[in-house]
């Protein structure tokens, strides 16, 4: 399974994360976003609820971050609770949602969210 989403760009550790969720392959949204995304490149994507819209902004979101990880993150120039992204939601109930996304995909990364 993880080979569909490691074709797409993303690391084992997340890739792995994804396998732990029971994905099996990306979406649609998934496969034409993420490609983009860690390209560096804007995306606006709309489409109804459980189409992957999440995972296709969060997965290459976490991907970026750990390729920019600061090379000392203890320094006092990179303090380790600087904030590095940050996802707006218009409620919170979906704040909770992608917050719960976030920290599945990433559980297997050295990040905190």
């Amino acid at each position: 399974m993880d080979q569909f989403f490691a074709d797409l760009g993303l690391a084992p550790d997340l890739t792995r994360a994804v396998e732990d969720c029971g994905y099996t392959e990306p979406t649609p949204v998934q496969t034409q976003a993420i490609p983009v995304i860690l390209e560096g490149r804007d995306v606006l994507a709309g489409a109804q609820t459980g189409t992957g819209k999440t995972a296709g902004f969060a997965l290459p979101l976490l991907q970026r971050l750990m390729e920019t990880e600061p090379a000392n993150p203890t320094a006092p120039d990179n303090p380790t609770n600087a904030v590095r992204a940050l996802i707006v939601t218009p409620t919170r109930e979906l704040a909770a949602q992608v917050e719960a996304g976030v920290r599945a995909y990433g559980k297997y990364l050295p990040l905190k969210s």
